[in-house]
């Protein structure tokens, strides 16, 4: 891919092009992936120190566990996509959330990023110390099971949720 893209911690200098990522996704009205994403950005300074906390574990409710957020940037600083890195795996991330999820704004969708995204993040697994990643996609999320095969995934069983939605899951080896 010949666009130069990097992951970058959320950060208020950003904020213009964070909330066209955001309005673009509204008005698409798909589910919004990874979940970060729909926290309301309306005070945009407290929605990225809240991002940052987690990092550190601060404020963490119920069994969640500290997790990073980044947004992939292209060169002119347009928020592309979107990935939460979990830095463990609970029982509910274990069958159907696994260590990143992730999401690339409608419009940009089918050019790669998903991809880069994804190895970018397995990066940031990989300086945590983690030697195998979870990844997961709803079945029928063809695009999404080919971006995790493309990095290493190797499929493993899938998980029925209460819904009667199915999670495939996918290992890859860091």
């Amino acid at each position: 891919m010949g666009i130069n893209v990097f992951l970058l911690k959320p950060t208020v200098e950003l904020r213009d092009e964070y909330l066209s990522f955001y309005q673009e996704w509204k008005v698409s009205g798909e589910n919004m992936i990874p979940y970060v994403i729909k926290r309301d950005p309306t005070d945009f300074e407290e929605m990225v120190q809240k991002l940052l906390d987690r990092e550190n574990g601060v404020n963490l409710v119920g069994d969640r566990v500290p997790d990073s957020t980044y947004w992939l940037v292209t060169g002119d600083k347009k928020v592309i996509g979107v990935v939460n890195i979990r830095y463990g795996l609970t029982d509910k991330l274990m069958n159907s959330g696994g260590h990143i999820g992730y999401g690339i704004r409608p419009s940009e969708r089918q050019k790669g990023y998903a991809t880069k995204l994804l190895a970018l993040s397995l990066g940031k697994l990989r300086e945590l110390g983690i030697k195998k990643a979870l990844v997961v996609c709803d079945e029928g999320n063809i695009a999404s099971e080919r971006t995790i095969l493309r990095n290493g995934g190797v499929p493993d069983a899938s998980f029925t949720e209460e819904d009667g939605n199915v999670v495939k899951r996918f290992w890859i080896e860091l």
